[in-house]
């Protein structure tokens, strides 16, 4: 029974790890770095596709009992880049309006970071009621909601062009969920503030060489 368990547990981690790669190795191209949004996603899509890659010819060694010609080396690497290629721009540019809490949301998002994008559209494929309450703001916003301006905010456009912050509801969610959200986006690399503004909300930002302290 442990053994069988193992096992399920392995599959999943081999299953996730790539998805984990994409994103984290983006935000490591982010931080470290300091490649443009796209140049650092364009690493954590290289990145995955190596590790797809290793995974179809382990499969194709395995069916096949060999490691193949140049010609199966190629379509290998082509079909896996395609699949993160088009996961990652399906990701960055597409988001249901049900994951919104308004429609005005719906452009917002557009203007935050390409790698928070991608990284809350991935965990929206296991966290279908997810909602993102707030992304891109103006220190205006703020006063409007009865709060002082803050002078630093990520919800601002960085230099990258981009707002490096969003917030997630937590209301009406279990403690689990929450916590389990949490994690996530810290094993991702994102800075995550749990606070009570407006509503109770999770906060997640990516870091900002524009303001390195700033979250």
């Amino acid at each position: 029974m442990f053994n069988f368990l193992f096992q399920i547990i392995k599959l999943i981690l081999l299953l996730v790890f790539p998805f984990i790669l994409l994103i984290r190795g983006a935000v490591y191209f982010h931080d470290a770095h300091q490649l443009s949004p796209y140049l650092a996603i364009a690493g954590g899509v290289l990145l995955t596709v190596v590790a797809l890659f290793v995974y179809f010819s382990f499969l194709y060694g395995k069916l096949s009992g060999k490691f193949g010609n140049s010609g199966s080396i190629k379509r290998r690497f082509i079909i896996a880049f395609l699949f993160v290629f088009l996961y990652a721009m399906h990701g960055i540019f597409y988001y249901s309006g049900e994951n919104m809490k308004n429609p005005e949301l719906k452009n917002e998002i557009t203007e935050v970071h390409p790698i928070l994008r991608l990284s809350v559209s991935t965990v929206i494929h296991l966290d279908k009621e997810l909602i993102i309450t707030d992304a891109n703001r103006v220190p205006e916003d703020y006063k409007k909601m009865g709060l002082k301006s803050i002078k630093n905010s990520l919800h601002y456009k960085q230099s990258t062009g981009y707002a490096h912050a969003l917030d997630l509801r937590t209301n009406n969610r279990s403690e689990l969920r929450n916590t389990l959200l949490i994690n996530y986006f810290r094993l991702m690399g994102f800075r995550t503030l749990r606070h009570v503004g407006t509503a109770d909300h999770l906060h997640i930002s990516l870091k900002s060489h524009d303001r390195p302290n700033a979250k």
